[in-house]
């Protein structure tokens, strides 16, 4: 499968990766079992998924762990590694972009991944009063000293991503983006183009809407899951209208014997502006159903199709 570069760095990745909340995250789910935790991750390195996105927060550090555990036995070279970290455990967990914070939390990352390095380290929420390009600058300085190799930011207004790339080292941006959620994120894509910043969004599936599994009487399920509330101002007539979208899709995946899925990440995956997309997965069959995207070729037709179909959101 092709590379990408993420941003200005020597860090090159496929355009499919894994999302990792659900690899130790107990805090965030329920009922996960770690041994499929493992098993997910050495899936998708047996699938050619060689990103690997997590965060100090899924699991506080046990998703870090499990990773570092899995690639104890594979060529470390051959994985890319992203986490990220602001909650700050002396704080209230309340995001932290100090200098003193930012080094301890990459040195104890580094040990929970039993590796010495991180190829992406994310500032993973902006705090109140640490100007942001001062930030960046002690990522830089770690970064010189080869504990990371690119740097980047997630969850940052568009001013706080300028005020961060305010000397041009940021190398990628990490929000949240799907074909249900565009419009919010127009203009951070439109500079992050501009200033050759990769892009990776978070929810890619919107918190399964866009994997086919509810249909047009089940606003109510949806809207009482959390995947619903975190999609935030969706209300009943945006989902009538995305649940048409999915419809659009269903058609186009059937003729590439694909599932929804399947289709919605081969969009992500053609789409310019998108570097990597880190779909989530619970277990390696999950996994091995995500990495059957890779296959879907869509034409050129077929991708204006869906992007015309999610327009309006």
């Amino acid at each position: 499968m092709d590379k990408i570069r993420i941003g200005k760095s020597d860090v090159y990745t496929t355009k499919l990766g894994l999302g990792t909340n659900k690899v130790g995250g107990h805090n965030l789910f329920k009922n996960l079992n770690e041994e499929d935790g493992y098993d997910l991750l050495r899936e998708a390195l047996k699938q050619g998924i060689n990103f690997f996105d997590t965060a100090y927060v899924y699991g506080l550090g046990r998703s870090e762990e499990i990773i570092g555990d899995v690639l104890q036995n594979y060529d470390r070279s051959k994985v890319i590694i992203a986490t990220k970290a602001a909650q700050d455990k002396s704080q209230n967990m309340a995001p932290n972009n100090s200098a003193a914070f930012i080094k301890k939390a990459v040195d104890e990352a580094l040990l929970r991944l039993k590796t010495d390095y991180i190829d992406i380290f994310y500032l993973h929420y902006p705090d109140e009063n640490t100007p942001k390009d001062e930030a960046i600058e002690t990522l830089d300085e770690i970064r010189k000293a080869g504990k990371i190799r690119a740097i980047g930011v997630s969850n940052f207004s568009l001013s706080q991503i300028k005020e961060a790339n305010k000397n041009g080292k940021v190398d990628i941006v990490e929000d949240h983006y799907s074909l249900v959620r565009r419009a919010p994120v127009k203009e951070e894509l439109e500079y992050l183009h501009e200033q050759n910043i990769s892009f990776v969004p978070f929810f890619p599936l919107a918190s399964g809407l866009l994997t086919g599994k509810y249909g047009a009487d089940d606003w109510n399920k949806f809207n009482s899951t959390d995947g619903g509330k975190l999609l935030g101002d969706f209300n009943e007539d945006r989902y009538d209208r995305a649940i048409k979208g999915i419809a659009g899709i269903r058609e186009i995946a059937t003729k590439h014997e694909a599932t929804v899925t399947q289709t919605v990440l081969a969009w992500y995956m053609a789409n310019p502006a998108i570097s990597v997309v880190i779909p989530g997965a619970r277990n390696a069959d999950q996994v091995r159903s995500n990495a059957k995207a890779m296959s879907v070729k869509l034409s050129p037709s077929e991708y204006q199709e869906i992007d015309q179909l999610f327009s309006d959101f």
